[in-house]
């Protein structure tokens, strides 16, 4: 980002939410401790000049944070948004910055037949961020009637041998299961171990399920 950025996000941080923020992402550096909805805000204002975008010299975690949430309110068409996607999700590298950034890609609902086939290698790759980012994309856009077997299908190709990426399996499958149990429980034994149990652990942790349902899948996945 220009330095112009760079001095509006240090002049927006805060020492003690730093100081908290960075436990949450332990693995993240160059944290100036600015709280979302102040990021988020500044990247609204932002992306009316998205041009800022071919800045490449980001130094705080705040401007990844901010460069992601750019790509997701600029006005653009579906092609060249995608093409800005694909140049950021290399960048995504804790869990913060990735979930703020699906959950900024709102274009997604009204172009997912598009956004579905973009989705497809990040199933597949060995990268750990990668693979959450189609998680939590999938999580977050395909929970529904058309989609709901397509997406439990592609969600158990995804490799879960990382801890942030069976953690977004496990919130995925969750969710699926909450929204469509009946078609999500046969998926539930097909993924690893560990993140079925923490699939489980999410389902029961959420009022939305029935209490015997949480005791039949207890009792199969947890005992």
């Amino acid at each position: 980002m220009t330095d112009e950025v760079k001095e509006k996000l240090i002049s927006m941080s805060d020492s003690q939410y730093r100081e908290f923020h960075s436990k949450l992402v332990p693995d993240s550096k160059n944290i100036l401790g600015i709280r979302l909805p102040k990021i988020r805000a500044y990247a609204k204002e932002l992306a009316k000049n998205p041009d800022i975008l071919e800045c490449k010299n980001d130094v705080y975690y705040e401007e990844i944070m901010l460069r992601g949430m750019i790509i997701g309110y600029m006005k653009a068409d579906v092609e060249t948004r995608l093409k800005y996607i694909s140049g950021f999700v290399p960048k995504i590298d804790n869990w913060a910055v990735c979930d703020s950034f699906c959950n900024t890609l709102k274009f997604t609902s009204k172009n997912r037949e598009r956004v579905w086939d973009f989705l497809q290698p990040y199933a597949h790759s060995q990268n750990e961020f990668e693979q959450r980012f189609c998680a939590v994309m999938l999580l977050s856009y395909f929970v529904n009637d058309d989609y709901i077997d397509q997406t439990l299908s592609l969600l158990t190709e995804i490799n879960t041998e990382k801890y942030y990426s069976s953690m977004a399996v496990a919130w995925a499958v969750a969710e699926c299961y909450i929204k469509f149990s009946e078609n999500t429980y046969p998926f539930i034994n097909q993924f690893d171990s560990l993140t079925a149990k923490r699939t489980v652990r999410k389902i029961c942790d959420s009022y939305r399920v029935e209490n015997y349902k949480k005791y039949l899948l207890k009792k199969e996945f947890l005992e």
